[in-house]
Parts: C-alpha cells; sequence; structure tokens
C-alpha cells in the first residue's frame, strides 16, 4: 500500500471509517466522500442514484485506515458537488434566494416611499398660494436651487415637466433658463419645493419634513401614499390601476401684491 502511494502521489488517501483522523491527517473519513460504484445499477431507480454517477471531481482513491486497505476506488469528496452533496448545494441555493428575496423587499420599499415622497411634494407645491411679486420669487427661487445638489435638481426638473437635458446638459443650466420665463404661481410651488429638499438630509428627515410639510399645506399624506401603493400593486400584477381625480387643494388668490 505505501509503495502504491508512493509510486501514485496524487492518488486521494481515504477511510472506511467514521471517526475523526489524526491531526493534519491526509485521510478523508468515509463520511467525507461518496464513493462512485463501478458495478451497473440494477433497476431504473438505482440509475438516478449520486453514487452510480460521476462528476468532474470524481479522482482515484486508496484506503489506507480501516477495512480493505490497499483498495483503489473512484470518489467524489468535494463538498460542492451539486450531484454528490445536493444537500449543501440545496442551503446555499436556500441562501441566496433569502438574500435576494430581502434585497427585493428593502428595494420595493425604498422605490414605494420614493414615489410618494414625490407626489406628496407636488401636492404641496401646488397648494402654495401666489403672495409675492415674481421678481420676489424668482429671486428666492434663483438663490435657493443654486443650493441643490444635480439629483434634487433633477427632481426638480422632472416635476415641473421642464424639457429634459440635452446631452452633457446640466439640469442648473436647464433650470436657470426656465426661471425667468415662469409664472408667479410656477416659482412659488418651486420655492417652497426648494426649501423642502434643502431640508432633507437623509431618509428619515424626508418623511419628517414632508410631513410638516403637508401638515402646513393640508396634504393628505395617508391618501397618496394609498395610491401609490395600488399603482405599484397594479403595475407588478400587469394590471393598470383605478384613476383616482385627487381633490383640488384650495389655493388662497393668485393675484400679486403689489
Amino acid at each position: 500500500m505505501k509503495k502504491t502511494v508512493a509510486a501514485k502521489p496524487k492518488l486521494v488517501q481515504i477511510s472506511t471509517g467514521y471517526g475523526k483522523p489524526a491531526e493534519n491527517s491526509p485521510v478523508i473519513p468515509r463520511n467525507k466522500y461518496v464513493e462512485i460504484r463501478q458495478d451497473k445499477p440494477k433497476g431504473k431507480n438505482e440509475r438516478d442514484w449520486p453514487e452510480y454517477k460521476t462528476c468532474k471531481y470524481t479522482a482515484e482513491a486508496i484506503v489506507t485506515e480501516g477495512t480493505e486497505k490497499g483498495e483503489i476506488r473512484k470518489i467524489c469528496a468535494n463538498p460542492e458537488c451539486p450531484i454528490h452533496h445536493p444537500k449543501r448545494q440545496n442551503q446555499h441555493n436556500h441562501a441566496d434566494a433569502a438574500f435576494k428575496a430581502e434585497q427585493e423587499k428593502r428595494r420595493r420599499e425604498e422605490a414605494l416611499a420614493q414615489a410618494t415622497g414625490l407626489r406628496v411634494l407636488k401636492a404641496i407645491g401646488e397648494a402654495v398660494p401666489v403672495r409675492l411679486m415674481k421678481r420676489d420669487l424668482l429671486f428666492v427661487a434663483q438663490r435657493l436651487t443654486t443650493m441643490l445638489d444635480e439629483r434634487r435638481l433633477a427632481v426638480l426638473v422632472r416635476q415641473h415637466g421642464i424639457n429634459k437635458p440635452k446631452d452633457g446638459e446640466a439640469p442648473a443650466k436647464v433650470l436657470a433658463a426656465f426661471l425667468p420665463k415662469a409664472e408667479e404661481s410656477k416659482l412659488g410651488c418651486i420655492v417652497v419645493e426648494t426649501a423642502i429638499l434643502l431640508s432633507m438630509h437623509n431618509q428619515t428627515d424626508a418623511a419628517r419634513v414632508l410631513r410638516d410639510a403637508a401638515q402646513v399645506y393640508k396634504v393628505d399624506v395617508d391618501s397618496i401614499s394609498a395610491r401609490v401603493k395600488q399603482e405599484f400593486a397594479a403595475k407588478e400584477k400587469g394590471t393598470p390601476a383605478k384613476k383616482t381625480t385627487p381633490k383640488p387643494q384650495a389655493k388662497s388668490s393668485k393675484k400679486a401684491v403689489a
């Protein structure tokens, strides 16, 4: 047996016993490998048994401990083999599936929160009354919007249906060109929305700031949130959501104060 091992150093050493091998021993115990049987399966059911199948990890081994020492056998000792160690493979698959499900759940919650927040922001903007002259509103809007980062500037551009930036054109430039042409009511919306966006330092702040602003302008956040959830659910099912016409917000007089 020692001569065989010396002549074939690549032979895997195995044991027919299930006990724990000695420390630093190269011998693989019986519960750590699957022996590939050399005889043919006797029935149809046996053909599907792992011990009658070979895999890319199949290797020659020699029994160096236990009974039948010196015999050469073919085994699979790779714990990642999907043919001979399917249980461990299934455990990995279940773990991956759970992780992906958790990621998808978090992504959906974030998307719902973002969509609801944008809808609330828009409703607040629509509820802003015009109380200043255009030059005042323009002055405030121009100063405030320069404090926004590119992501929040893009939010304003989308909220008010401003033309999409051309290739390489920054949202700040698009908004700066739009503001002088905007009406007083639109400038009022942008001023309040910009103030809200500037107050949002993180996700927790965003929800709180929107709630506070919604209370001031009497915007029904719960109603908007319910509609957004309904739309998301309908989109996931592939069916169009029932459109509900929100009640118009009561606005103060649009007449500017001279």
